[in-house]
């Protein structure tokens, strides 16, 4: 295993002082570098250690965040400040372009040859900055078929990969059909994975407090689904060198 250092960063988005989390790879010259959204609760160990995990493949990576610091445990609180934030797409771009700066900016991150990745609110997010028109390498998402304005997925630049869970209560296969719909009309080069039998979050390790209903863990198709993104980056983010 390579050695990886890895140390937060605090920077201001959406009225707030976040707390990122920065993974380095070993050496010393730049290496492209993947952004990762959390879920909906906020920025946990479960981030931390993807971003680990990309640092190790040669990857600088930012696990950013969400609430300020904080992790949401309330479900309810959760929903009330994710909710809002879901349903307006500045917002959601602010909080995106302003990890993203944070990342290009470091001198070990080619700011050339970036990716995001998200899970939930953050994939919702990932997927933003691609319809803002972000330069991007590769999207990818997952529990995040969100649909944006009319005609905006037009400006994303790079491939898009979403995984959802079959029995994913709160991404039906409505929600799935209007996403591809619009991914297509637009011209984006997408990919949807279904993964059968799994719920909402199937990717996050149990949590030891209330989860809201619908979701819930599946081993097996969370290492299947990591192994789609790290191919996914392999494919269009290859670190060289």
């Amino acid at each position: 295993m390579t050695t990886v250092t890895t140390r937060t960063v605090a920077y201001p988005a959406d009225n707030l002082t976040m707390i990122g989390y920065l993974a380095l790879p070993a050496g010393a010259g730049r290496r492209p570098a993947v952004l990762i959204g959390p879920e909906g609760m906020g920025l946990s160990d479960v981030e931390r250690r993807r971003a680990e995990a990309l640092a190790e493949l040669g990857y600088v990576a930012l696990a950013f965040d969400l609430h300020g610091g904080r992790y949401l445990e309330d479900p309810e609180e959760m929903l009330a400040r994710c909710m809002p934030l879901l349903a307006d797409p500045d917002r959601m771009r602010g909080i995106g372009h302003a990890a993203l700066d944070v990342l290009r900016a470091e001198p070990r991150a080619d700011p050339d040859r970036t990716a995001a990745v998200g899970y939930g609110t953050g994939g919702a997010i990932a997927l933003e900055l691609g319809r803002d028109g972000v330069d991007l390498r590769a999207i990818g998402t997952v529990n995040a078929l969100t649909t944006g304005r009319p005609g905006e997925a037009a400006r994303i630049r790079c491939p898009v990969w979403a995984g959802v869970g079959s029995e994913d209560p709160i991404m039906p296969p409505a929600q799935r059909e209007a996403f591809t719909a619009e991914m297509q009309a637009a011209g984006v080069d997408w990919r949807l994975v279904v993964y059968g039998g799994a719920l909402h979050a199937f990717h996050h390790p149990p949590v030891d407090h209330t989860a809201p209903p619908g979701v819930g863990y599946h081993p097996r198709h969370a290492q299947r689904a990591w192994r789609d993104i790290v191919a996914l980056l392999a494919e269009c983010l290859p670190v060289t060198g």
